[in-house]
């Protein structure tokens, strides 16, 4: 891994610093501003520097879905029987046993509260989406706002850290950490559009930055699986945090962790809600023919996609899971983009697909049998004419392996040691999926973002406010 951006270490006993904040929060995205959200709160000054011109990153090409057990609203909706520990069982059961269980742990226990906060101290207005279940969840714990876009997650998450009078500085690329001799950070180094470079002392640093899935190299020697996949993540992935790490002597964790989408619309380039599929679509490829059960998951099933003739498959579903797609407005977008195909027979929907009608017309029968299929899947009904039809790939989203660490965000040593005062989080640090794509746990992204930069920010204000940093 040494032939990505440039992400230096420089030693130094002292700083000539521009500036000295307490925290330093490299990443603007969902972890970085949930964190810089909590100091506010806790009293505590920070900075937050952000490589684009407005915040986005991963968050805003998501869904902003994320799970949480116990949270206000969850209760107003009347789910009584959610808790951290059977959100924490349904994590590893997804990830095989394989996820960090003090993670797994940790972040089930703080998604909640960090829920609860923002809608209370921020105006976050949660809504709970009750009307299905994602894959692996055995409870309805999946929060959005009402717009259900990443997109306006992050506004509002702007517009609160605005409020809060909490500075973002945009348009700064960080390259350097600076460091002194015991592995102290003692601030961070950032070039401005002009080139011009500028110096940050601070007392903690926190690592909100990224994965790597916009980092070709990186993604060709860590998920050889997915190298030649469509990127449907945000360019600035380029594994920033593992990169410095790796010169740190950090531990890094679950580099083969990501989570892929099997629902990537193409040619137009956006998500299709997977609650279509899960509610009776089905994915068909050109021969006719399911390749898969579809209720496993998103993540894994790109790697299925893309396994199929072309790599492409075609989300097949009829008029109620019609109305229920019309309900995400990534789908509207990609439908009046003209994603979406109408055919009024099976003949018309094969002659779409291009494959033969017969073997077709026996897939979509078998869909009406009340015995499970081969794959395991059980269908409650059949599809029912007119059909509608979209082209699909599978993609890659994000990575959710990185920097190893505590479950209160202080980042590991390869001897298991902890760095005094480098803390990492959200896509920086290594998730809760485990490490391969089929641990990938629906919301796991966003849990480990916002769950991640609420604990982040704890540990930050009492190593501040205790003199340890």
């Amino acid at each position: 891994m040494t032939d990505g951006p440039s992400r230096r270490i420089r030693r130094a006993q002292v700083i000539d610093a521009d500036a000295q904040v307490p925290v330093a929060i490299v990443g603007g995205g969902a972890c970085g501003l949930t964190a810089a959200l909590m100091l506010a709160d806790a009293g505590i000054e920070c900075v937050v520097l952000e490589r684009d011109a407005v915040p986005s990153g991963s968050t805003a090409l998501s869904s902003g879905f994320i799970p949480a057990p116990g949270t206000r609203v969850q209760r107003e909706h009347g789910v009584t029987d959610d808790s951290a520990e059977r959100f924490a069982a349904d994590i590893q059961s997804k990830a095989h046993g394989r996820a960090s269980q003090v993670l797994v742990d940790a972040y089930s226990k703080a998604v909640g509260p960090a829920l609860d906060a923002l809608q209370e101290r921020h105006g976050l207005d949660w809504i709970l989406l009750d009307g299905f279940l994602y894959p692996g969840h055995s409870v309805h714990r999946m929060h959005a706002l009402p717009q259900k876009t990443g997109a306006a997650l992050m506004a509002r998450l702007q517009s609160a850290g605005e409020t809060a009078g909490i500075p973002v500085l945009t348009q700064a690329v960080v390259d350097t950490l600076v460091v002194n001799s015991d592995d102290r950070v003692i601030g961070i180094e950032y070039r401005r559009p002009d080139g011009h470079r500028e110096t940050l002392g601070c007392d903690v640093l926190l690592l909100a930055c990224n994965g790597f899935g916009g980092n070709a190299s990186m993604v060709r020697e860590l998920l050889p699986e997915m190298a030649e996949a469509t990127f449907g993540g945000h360019v600035g992935n380029d594994g920033s945090a593992i990169l410095w790490g790796e010169t740190l002597g950090a531990r890094l964790r679950d580099l083969g962790g990501y989570q892929g989408h099997g629902s990537w619309v193409t040619p137009q380039g956006a998500l299709m809600s997977w609650a279509v599929i899960m509610e009776g679509g089905v994915q068909i490829n050109r021969d006719g023919r399911r390749f898969h059960d579809e209720t496993q998951g998103y993540s894994e099933a790109a790697v299925h996609v893309l396994a199929q003739p072309g790599g492409i498959a075609w989300n097949v579903f009829d008029a109620p899971l019609l109305e229920l797609a019309r309900g995400f407005p990534d789908f509207c977008d990609a439908e009046a983009a003209g994603a979406l195909r109408r055919c009024e027979t099976v003949a018309d929907l094969a002659a779409c697909i291009g494959c033969d009608e017969t073997v077709l017309a026996g897939t979509l029968l078998a869909l009406r049998e009340k015995a499970p299929q081969p794959d395991g899947r059980v269908f409650s009904r059949g599809l029912d004419a007119p059909y509608y039809a979209v082209k699909v790939t599978g993609a890659l989203f994000h990575t959710q392996g990185g920097l190893d660490t505590t479950d209160d965000m202080r980042v590991l040593r390869a001897n298991g040691s902890t760095f005094a005062n480098l803390l990492a989080a959200g896509g920086a640090a290594g998730g809760v999926s485990g490490d391969a794509v089929w641990g990938y746990l629906s919301g796991n992204g966003l849990l480990s973002a916002v769950a991640g930069g609420y604990i982040a920010a704890r540990t930050a204000a009492a190593l501040v406010s205790s003199g340890e940093s």
